[in-house]
């Protein structure tokens, strides 16, 4: 998991353009500033892309936080 982290602190800071965001397990929404709708979609696609893995609609609808996003992509890798 702390590899997964580590890659998705990269896509975070690339698309927030925001080299100090540092995300864990419990990281919403409601923790990063620009972090909006928009973002989320930017965000989803270059988590895919990243990773190599698609999320389904209801995936995406239901994640909570950061640790559910991480445990999705370690159960497909």
């Amino acid at each position: 998991m702390e590899e997964i982290f580590d890659r998705l602190n990269g896509v975070f800071r690339d698309v927030f353009d925001d080299d100090s965001i540092t995300v864990n397990e419990a990281t919403t929404a409601a923790d990063i500033e620009d972090w909006d709708s928009l973002n989320h979609i930017t965000l989803i696609d270059a988590v895919e892309s990243e990773f190599g893995v698609r999320f389904t609609m209801g995936e995406v609808s239901g994640m909570k936080n950061v640790g559910e996003m991480a445990a999705i992509i370690k159960e497909r890798a």
